[in-house]
């Protein structure tokens, strides 16, 4: 198994677009399945942008000062995303708003993962050195399991992200 950030980053977006696609095929009636679904990509995106903000942007934003701008970025559309994510968390799947609140979190994400892929990672494997690259995964794989796996409340995530861009 890679080390490298950047690897371990694009297997999560890969998961991540597998379960986008499920939701997305579930059918109209499927309220049960699109539940269980929408339970994993909030699980998935609560880890995922965990150890994004705690370690992968904290790096970059240290070693690469001139992506500043992408990483104050990055901060934003996870702070989007965890909201939209608490809030589907406190849902029902046959809430009036629940498969409508889905697809925006699912187009905000696919925007964002889109921007980090084509983008920002060639800038950061540009930057960084192999090792430097694979010392940052090391410690995202470590912190990985000690992620939360559900979404703190909107006004938790406020806080903790503006501890981290302070």
């Amino acid at each position: 198994m890679s080390t490298d950030a950047i690897v371990l980053l694009k297997n999560d977006h890969k998961e991540m677009r597998k379960l986008f696609r499920q939701f997305q095929s579930a059918g109209e009636n499927a309220a049960a399945r699109k539940g269980a679904i929408v339970k994993d990509i909030i699980e998935a995106l609560t880890v995922h942008t965990y150890i994004e903000n705690e370690v992968m942007y904290p790096e970059v934003r240290k070693l690469l000062p001139d992506l500043e701008d992408d990483v104050l970025e990055s901060y934003e559309e996870h702070h989007v995303a965890d909201i939209l994510c608490a809030e589907l968390h406190g849902m029902k799947p046959d809430d009036e708003r629940f498969d409508a609140k889905t697809t925006v979190l699912i187009e905000n994400v696919t925007h964002h993962v889109e921007e980090e892929e084509q983008d920002w990672f060639p800038k950061v494997r540009d930057g960084l050195t192999r090792t430097q690259l694979q010392d940052i995964g090391a410690r995202m794989i470590e912190l990985r399991a000690k992620a939360p796996r559900t979404p703190a409340q909107p006004s938790a995530l406020k806080k903790a992200i503006d501890a981290v861009t302070a």
